[in-house]
C-alpha cells in the first residue's frame, strides 16, 4: 500500500471540537476512526458523496443533526449506533459534560471524500486538514491488531467493553443480548445468489441479525466489531 493510503495512520488528527485517530484499517476498503469530540462542540455540517459512514458512541451523548434542518435531529446515548447514507448531510454535537467519545466507520477509504455545508470554525468549504493538523500519535492509544480466526481481541473505552472476533454461523452471534451491537469489518451476510446484504462497514444489532438469519447466510466466515456495557 501506498503511502498516500496511510497517511494518517500513525497521526492524530487536531480539530477544533477535540481530535480523532485511525484505530483499524483494511487496506482500502475499512477504515475506523476514534473521535473525541469536546463538550457542547460539533463536527462541521458535512457529507460523504461517494462513502458510506457509520457510527458508534462508547461514551457521553450525542445530538445527530440528520439532513439540512436542525429538527431533523436526534439523540442517543452510549453506547448506540447510527448510520449514515452516502450523500446525507449530517452533524454530531456532544452534549456530554466530559464529552463524547465515538467510533466513526468509512468505507470506501478516501478523506477527500468530504463536502463541508457549514461550519462554527471558519472550514465552511475547506477539505479535510493538512499535515499542520497532525500530530504523532502515542504509542498507548488505542489500536486494534490485525483479526485473526478465533482469536478474540478485548478492550475497554469509557464504559464499554470491544471485542474483535470471527463467525463462521449465526449461532454464537443469537447469543448475545438483542440490542448488542455489531460492526461488519470483513465478510458478509448474503443471499442464496452470494448477493451481499450486509458487509464491511454496516452497523447492526442482534436482533435485526436473528431476523435475517431467517433467510439469509454468512459468507464464508464475518469478522465484526461488538460494543457492549
Amino acid at each position: 500500500m501506498s503511502k498516500s493510503k496511510i497517511f494518517y495512520d500513525n497521526k492524530v488528527v487536531i480539530k477544533p471540537w477535540g481530535f480523532e485517530y485511525v484505530v483499524y484499517r483494511d487496506t482500502n476498503k475499512l477504515v475506523v476512526t476514534l473521535l473525541k469530540i469536546d463538550n457542547n462542540k460539533s463536527t462541521s455540517l458535512h457529507c460523504h458523496p461517494n462513502k458510506k459512514s457509520g457510527f458508534i458512541l462508547l461514551g457521553g451523548k450525542a445530538e445527530f443533526q440528520l439532513g439540512l434542518w436542525k429538527k431533523r435531529s436526534e439523540v442517543h446515548s452510549s453506547p448506540s449506533k447510527r448510520m449514515i447514507a452516502r450523500g446525507l448531510f449530517h452533524k454530531i454535537k456532544s452534549l456530554s459534560k466530559n464529552g463524547l467519545t465515538a467510533l466513526e466507520f468509512e468505507t470506501p477509504v478516501n478523506k477527500n471524500d468530504l463536502v463541508r455545508f457549514k461550519d462554527n470554525y471558519g472550514r465552511t468549504q475547506k477539505t479535510y486538514e493538512g499535515k499542520k493538523f497532525l500530530k504523532n500519535k502515542p504509542d498507548y492509544f488505542l489500536k486494534f491488531k490485525k483479526i485473526k480466526k478465533n482469536i478474540k481481541q478485548i478492550y475497554k473505552v469509557e464504559k464499554s467493553k470491544i471485542i474483535l472476533e470471527t463467525h463462521k454461523n449465526f449461532k454464537k452471534l443469537l447469543n448475545n443480548k438483542p440490542n448488542t451491537i455489531f460492526a461488519i469489518l470483513d465478510g458478509s451476510i448474503s443471499d442464496r445468489l452470494g448477493r451481499n446484504i450486509l458487509s464491511y462497514g454496516d452497523i447492526i444489532k442482534t436482533n435485526d441479525i436473528k431476523v435475517l438469519s431467517t433467510v439469509f447466510k454468512i459468507k464464508k466466515k464475518l469478522s465484526v466489531l461488538k460494543v457492549i456495557k
